[in-house]
């Protein structure tokens, strides 16, 4: 006979009570079946002291033809078959806008969790569709980021755009939304905000709340998604008809080949360690130089980076995400200034007790100012000047007095009355820093190389540094080890076409994935032309790669190279000057010949500057009005022939 339905002692079921609890909903589902496939190699004997008939032999376990037809004798009606029914799996679009590729991963997981979990969900991105078909689809579930000062992703923006202005009637429509951003932002999720309060106002339903969440936002996620599972289960309609359920159902799906040593308990083929967010490669520092000569007023780091043994892949075009650490200096001027002691025991999320000074080096992002921080500081201290500047009265104020400023200039401000961790609750995680990838695989196997300008400054009389870009420039020695891990960009690719022409404009670090671009033409000798616009402050000092380029001009593999110095002559000459001055023969490119256009760079000077030459060139050459030009330029984004990598 088969066992009590409920055979666990009570520390057993609290055990398992809070293991479930931790999971994730994608975790649930591979449980749920791992564990059916568990109990079939583990099924009792009958009264007879045997299996019941249909035993698998092991032709059937190599095999996995059913064999567990006559189950039943025996078997409680709890585990019998459920009624068949004639329903439809309930559908879902999953909607997403993306700039760095962390909504479209989050995407693609509810994506996937939700179809193993029998419902037929449809993945779009925001490029890929228009508001108006929205219509079409009874539950909408949107991931979205924001960028720069609330705007939306660069993929997102003429959806952003039409959705907002447009007047679609989504009632009786269900929804939610989750909202990604940087709480360092004062616009923090402002895109996420505004597509929930536009979905409620054109009269969708909100059936699970808005999430917002930071750059740490693993946590806010598995919540959200978990809220959006159980709404689902509820949303589920009532099977039309029923029928009696078949002699000798068991309530176990019979395998199939392609999942009989599974699921008769037989040990999975084991894969590769799985790098990534939680789990980053220790990768060793191969090279570590400068790449600007003596006199430069600038610091430009080329690092070279061992991927040996990781198991790590990625394309030209993506980013590589390095986690970085606080410099020593840093911690020590923060323990100095918060007149706590380093050695004082926190309690740090997802990682339990760990020495204050282990937590502000490792773990916590201690310079970033915003908001948030100062809200949580404020009320620790019970700050009244920090409490008024907080009013929504000074909004404009506030923004102004955190350009500058660092976490550490609070204690000037007000002395921190809190305990250890009272600090440390108000600090989120050190996140990652995305640095747009430098190298091609094909030239450079088992390694990448990055780009990296180290930003250091003076600031209310205090020296400033950037955490990552200082960290690789003065931490990252040769031999020593950097956590990373590859965050794909789809956005941001060459053309599948080898023989279709590129524009590629990137000054300074913006020369990055321009390098990678022309390397992977190269070693696959793809016929089609190459132009790239390169700009710096001084040729003698600031020509970044200047031999490899040459070299690549010499050997074909580069077409073009138009170079601006912006601090060789009296008036500054930027990469836009040399577009207009170039502008028959780069319309040329464009129109006749269908050339990709590539930005890279700083997003609020160099791209807007950029973005806005195109726009005269387009007029100009093509003939065109600035709303005929903005639309030429909206069919290129379109068709993925106007793409952005910026910062």
């Amino acid at each position: 006979m088969f066992p009590d339905l409920t055979p666990l002692d009570p520390a057993q079921r609290e055990m398992l009570q809070k293991g479930l609890t931790s999971l994730r909903p994608e975790q649930l589902v591979w449980l749920s079946g791992y564990l059916s496939g568990r109990a079939s190699s583990f099924l009792p004997a009958n009264e007879q002291g045997v299996l019941p008939t249909g035993a698998p032999s092991a032709e059937a376990l190599a095999t996995g033809e059913p064999f567990l037809q006559n189950l039943s004798n025996g078997a409680p009606a709890s585990m019998q078959a459920p009624a068949s029914a004639t329903i439809a799996p309930l559908e879902l679009l999953v909607l997403y806008g993306t700039e760095s590729g962390n909504s479209e991963a989050l995407a693609d997981r509810l994506f996937k969790t939700t179809k193993k979990a029998g419902y037929k969900p449809t993945l779009k991105n925001m490029s890929e569709i228009s508001p108006a078909e929205l219509k079409k689809h009874e539950n909408i579930f949107t991931l979205v980021s924001t960028w720069g000062d609330g705007e939306p992703p660069e993929t997102a923006e003429t959806f952003f755009k039409a959705f907002m202005s447009e007047d679609i009637d989504l009632k009786g429509k269900n929804f939610s939304v989750i909202a990604l951003g940087d709480s360092s932002y004062e616009q923090f999720c402002q895109t996420g905000k505004d597509f929930d309060t536009r979905f409620e106002a054109l009269g969708a339903t909100r059936v699970v709340d808005r999430e917002d969440c930071d750059v740490d936002f693993e946590d806010n996620y598995d919540s959200w998604s978990q809220s959006v599972l159980s709404k689902l289960e509820e949303l589920k309609p009532e099977p039309a008809t029923q029928t009696a359920p078949q002699a000798g159902a068991t309530g176990f799906s019979a395998p199939t080949k392609s999942n009989a040593g599974f699921a008769y308990g037989v040990a999975p083929q084991t894969t590769a360690v799985a790098f990534d967010k939680s789990n980053p490669f220790p990768a060793e520092t191969l090279t570590n130089i400068n790449l600007n000569g003596t006199g430069s007023a600038k610091e430009t780091i080329h690092l070279e980076l061992s991927l040996e043994g990781s198991g790590l892949q990625y394309e030209v075009g993506d980013a590589l995400a390095v986690i970085p650490k606080n410099a020593d200096d840093v911690v020590e001027d923060f323990l100095a200034v918060s007149k706590l002691s380093g050695e004082d025991e926190v309690e740090v999320k997802k990682l339990g007790k760990v020495s204050l000074k282990d937590a502000l080096k490792n773990h916590l992002d201690i310079t970033a100012l915003s908001r948030k921080v100062v809200k949580g500081y404020q009320e620790i201290t019970k700050s009244s000047s920090l409490a008024d500047l907080l009013s929504e009265e000074r909004k404009a104020e506030f923004k102004s007095f955190l350009w500058g400023r660092e976490i550490r200039d609070l204690f000037s401000i007000e002395p921190f009355t809190g305990t250890a961790q009272d600090l440390v609750n108000i600090l989120r995680k050190l996140p990652p820093r995305l640095y747009s990838i430098a190298s091609s695989m094909k030239a450079h196997p088992d390694e990448v190389h990055l780009t990296v300008a180290a930003v250091r400054y003076d600031s209310f009389g205090k020296e400033r540094k950037g955490v990552a870009s200082t960290f690789l420039a003065d931490d990252a020695k040769v031999g020593e080890n950097v956590s990373v891990f590859v965050q794909k960009n789809k956005n941001f690719r060459l053309p599948e076409d080898p023989n279709k022409p590129i524009i590629m404009v990137g000054p300074g670090t913006g020369i990055a994935p321009f390098r990678a671009f022309i390397e992977e033409r190269a070693e696959t000798n793809a016929p089609g032309e190459s132009w790239l616009f390169f700009g710096d402050q001084r040729y003698s000092y600031d020509f970044l790669y200047q031999l490899e380029l040459q070299d690549h001009i010499k050997n074909g593999d580069l077409t073009k190279l138009d170079v601006a110095f912006s601090r060789d002559q009296p008036k500054k000459v930027y990469v836009q000057h040399k577009m207009l001055e170039k502008a028959e023969e780069l319309w040329d490119w464009l129109d006749n010949k269908g050339a990709n256009f590539y930005i890279c760079g700083d997003a609020n000077r160099m791209a807007v500057d950029v973005h806005k030459a195109l726009i005269e060139i387009i007029k100009k050459q093509g003939g065109k009005s600035q709303d005929g030009a903005e639309q030429y330029l909206d069919t290129l984004k379109r068709e993925k022939r106007y793409q952005r990598d910026v910062y």
